[in-house]
């Protein structure tokens, strides 16, 4: 319930805090962005709850699998090619489509390759993440030093998540993704509580682990292709959220925890596109904050961690 007030709050305070004289124009152009976060942040929660109870891992986020990489690369790849204006002059629809297709079938075709044996680590598959993730890194920056400058400034905005250049069609599909996300995700709500026990508990108590790993593991790809085709990569946002989820919610029932979880988010996006737009006046984007923040809280979650094995 004080999550619910909360969020009323954080959404009232985005829409009409500090309205211009037109506030007709802006409170229509405030509203489309809310929807682009409220998608987001919700896409972002349901992703890293899920991968969370996959790996039994509260610090493990689906950026390790390395997509939000391949989406830079790929944006990368048509301004090395084709030049900036290309990438812009393309419809949105058409690159959301490609953009979310390519990390969907990457995540497709390495789930697939890795999980053809029954007894597959699921450590080793976050361990070739981690490598592909790399990869891509690496061959986005290689490509960046190639071209002009001027191409470059463009190709590392890509990088930085934006709320302030939202197209309707895009935002339209993208919340239609999501809402098939949250009704395949109810299907096999049940067995989330069973999975954070592990994989041998989990198969002990009648749960087809390897079949609906697999499952899960492709709806975490769908959800984060579809946030970050949205609006760019946000990359600890997902640590960070979940992360308060669990100390505030002192529970294991994942019919609680995945709604708390999805509140914060919302509220932690609302909260810092305030911050972008009235404190910081643009000066900044709101994925630095939130990468600021989520560094500092995960270097801190480490030390804790460390701390306890001592």
């Amino acid at each position: 319930m004080s999550l619910g007030i909360l969020t009323l709050i954080a959404v009232g305070l985005y829409l009409f805090y500090h309205l211009p004289n037109r506030w007709e124009y802006a409170l229509y152009h405030r509203s489309l962005s809310l929807l682009a976060i409220v998608i987001t942040g919700v896409a972002i929660a349901l992703a890293t709850m899920i991968f969370q109870t996959v790996v039994n891992n509260r610090i493990l986020t689906p950026s390790i699998l390395g997509l939000d990489s391949l989406f830079l690369l790929i944006q990368t790849v048509i301004i090395f090619l084709f030049g900036s204006a290309t990438l812009m002059s393309v419809n949105p629809l058409v690159l959301f489509l490609v953009s979310t297709a390519s990390m969907v079938l990457f995540a497709v075709a390495l789930y697939h390759f890795l999980f053809n044996k029954e007894r597959q680590n699921i450590f080793f598959l976050l361990l070739v993440g981690i490598i592909f993730g790399t990869l891509f890194q690496s061959l986005t920056t290689f490509m960046e030093v190639l071209i002009d400058p001027n191409e470059f400034q463009i190709a590392q905005d890509i990088g930085f998540a934006s709320f302030n250049r939202i197209n309707i069609h895009i935002l339209w599909l993208a919340a239609a993704v999501l809402l098939a996300g949250i009704l395949i995700t109810l299907r096999y709500l049940r067995y989330f509580d069973a999975l954070c026990l592990g994989r041998d508990a989990a198969i002990n108590l009648g749960v087809p682990y390897q079949r609906l790993t697999k499952r899960l593991l492709i709806l975490v790809a769908v959800l984060v292709s579809v946030s970050t085709a949205l609006v760019g990569p946000l990359t600890f946002l997902g640590l960070l959220v979940m992360n308060l989820t669990f100390e505030f919610m002192p529970t294991h029932k994942h019919k609680i925890l995945i709604p708390a979880a999805m509140l914060i988010s919302v509220i932690t996006l609302l909260v810092g596109q305030v911050l972008v737009s009235q404190v910081f006046t643009f000066n900044t984007t709101l994925s630095i904050i939130i990468n600021f923040v989520g560094g500092i809280y995960f270097i801190y979650l480490l030390l804790r961690t460390s701390r306890q094995w001592q």
